[in-house]
């Protein structure tokens, strides 16, 4: 191999990792909470710089841009986990809570036109506060029945979130 032809190959990999850990990233999804929008095991492109600029093998923004709009399909971290679900309202929008909407559900709250079923332990979590804080999102699940999301463990920050999904 000549030295161009390795120059070339040093090169690629180079911008290859480069665009890995600073751009964009395709992750497999396991899990059905975003079903059926993203099936389990599917491949999703994630756009890291949608929101702003984060270093490599962190889970916070540096620089921040742009937060989220409901409907945006984000990955952030939460625990150990890399998750996958949709912002279904940002900060500044209103929470209203009532009866739940079935027998399994005694409670659920409404976020902008969508009503998802609480706990009575995740009705007493967020009933106190009529909307979601500014700098964060509610986000859930597709799949509400069978996701762990912002019912659970409450709101995320966007400087947390580390990208948007742009094709699944």
């Amino acid at each position: 191999m000549g030295r161009a032809a390795l120059r070339a190959v040093v090169l690629g990999a180079a911008l290859g990792v480069g665009i890995k850990l600073f751009a964009a990233d395709i992750l497999r999804v396991s899990g059905n909470s975003m079903e059926p929008a993203i099936r389990e095991g599917s491949r999703i492109i994630v756009n890291k710089l949608s929101y702003g600029f984060s270093l490599p093998f962190s889970s916070e923004l540096l620089i921040q841009w742009a937060a989220p709009q409901r409907g945006d399909v984000v990955i952030y971290i939460y625990g150990s986990k890399t998750v996958v679900k949709r912002c279904v309202a940002a900060g500044g929008d209103g929470l209203a809570f009532s009866p739940g909407p079935s027998p399994e559900s005694a409670y659920a709250v409404s976020v902008n036109g969508r009503t998802f079923p609480l706990t009575e332990g995740q009705y007493q979590r967020f009933k106190h506060t009529p909307a979601v804080p500014r700098g964060f999102i509610f986000a859930v699940g597709d799949n509400e029945a069978d996701s762990v999301d912002s019912r659970q463990y409450g709101f995320v920050s966007v400087r947390n979130i580390l990208g948007k999904v742009v094709c699944k």
